[in-house]
């Protein structure tokens, strides 16, 4: 694993790729997910709120980042269940 820059949360979560690799973080926002992907220097690429489909995520519950994840859809996966989270255009 990458060393995580410290400007990055330690709760973020590193997805490797074969061109690049990103830190995501995600935080509970009222009805939505703020959900922030960094490079691998730690600068932010985006910030975003997000809606899950389906219900269910517990952000208190362990999860892990996966592929696809990116600016606009993000996937996480909890206890065997995948999560699908969609950029919230207001």
């Amino acid at each position: 694993m990458k060393n995580k820059p410290q400007n990055i949360s330690n709760t973020a979560q590193i997805i490797e790729g074969i061109g690049a690799s990103s830190w995501f973080t995600i935080v509970k926002e009222k009805n939505y997910f703020r959900i922030e992907r960094f490079s691998i220097k730690g600068e932010k690429e985006c910030s975003s709120r997000f809606k899950v489909k389906p219900d269910g995520f517990e952000i208190n519950k362990p999860y892990r980042f996966t592929y696809l994840s990116h600016c606009q859809e993000c996937t996480i996966i909890q206890e065997k269940k995948t999560y699908k989270f969609y950029k919230y255009e207001s």
